[in-house]
């Protein structure tokens, strides 16, 4: 072990001999979280549905952080046959689960070439995929933390993490997502918007519950997340934050790690928004 490659042993921010399992691992912030939390020496169960996807993430955080246990596994959080293989696997092998990141979700993308782009509107906006994006970011975010939880009640402490969002706490402009001189128009959908401000009542509600344990719930609320977006996007929705730019996606270990940890001890049933200041105006 080096000081370089883990920077975090024996400060309030080590995670040696614990145990995080990330869903949604393979998306674009799960797997900074998986490089984060094994960063500082955290064992690391990476969960979700695209088995290619999730390979290829394990692969990459297993390249730069060689110390901890790294371990990919395929779950779909919507169906509890699935959640309890999961479940067991880690237990088997881990015992105990000491900290859940609560990231996998979908987001109903609408463009120019989405046969869904003339239905992005909230007039329009299908029952099918209002549907699709609740099961998956309501309905699985609970069935999954509910089975998490069971290990974590008896081991009588752990910490429970979602990932929120800016539109969960404020309406998104649409302006940023339209685009000039096209007769379709896109939108951030309302399920979004929906699904984040539910997430954020489930993270109150959790920690309310665990009143008087060391069981502690928060949520990371991030903003939006530089991707090669087209400068366009880029250039509206930087206007739209105090630092007048998105944010990168490493910008968010430190939070993660702060939450995961012993670090953050008294804090339960906060949103910890880190969005360049963006609800700040």
């Amino acid at each position: 072990m080096t000081e370089a490659l883990y920077p975090y042993s024996r400060t309030p921010f080590d995670l040696a001999g614990k145990t995080a399992l990330v869903s949604g691992a393979a998306g674009l912030l799960g797997v900074e979280f998986c490089k984060a939390l094994a960063s500082a020496r955290a064992n690391v169960i990476m969960a979700d549905i695209q088995p290619q996807s999730l390979e290829d993430a394990a692969d990459i955080v297993r390249k730069e952080f060689p110390e901890p246990q790294i371990v990919s596994q395929i779950v779909d959080i919507t169906n509890t046959d699935s959640i309890s293989h999961c479940v067991d696997m880690v237990q088997k092998e881990f015992g105990e689960i000491d900290v859940l990141v609560n990231s996998a979700a979908i987001d109903a993308k609408f463009d120019k070439t989405s046969d869904f782009s003339k239905y992005s509107g909230f007039t329009e906006f299908p029952e099918d995929l209002w549907s699709q994006s609740i099961n998956v970011n309501l309905t699985g975010t609970f069935l999954f933390t509910r089975q998490i939880c069971k290990i974590m009640e008896t081991a009588g402490k752990g910490s429970i993490i979602t990932l929120g969002s800016n539109y969960g706490l404020v309406g998104p402009d649409q302006r940023i997502y339209k685009k000039e001189g096209e007769d379709i128009q896109s939108y951030k959908p309302v399920v979004y918007s929906v699904c984040k401000a539910g997430l954020l009542g489930f993270t109150k509600y959790l920690a309310a519950y665990y009143a008087g344990t060391e069981i502690r719930v928060n949520m990371l609320t991030p903003s939006g997340v530089y991707n090669d977006q087209d400068k366009e996007f880029v250039k509206k929705y930087s206007e739209h934050t105090i630092l007048r730019r998105m944010s990168d996606r490493k910008e968010y270990w430190g939070a993660i790690l702060f939450l995961a940890s012993d670090a953050s001890t008294y804090m339960t049933g906060a949103n910890l928004i880190i969005d360049g200041g963006w609800t700040a105006l």
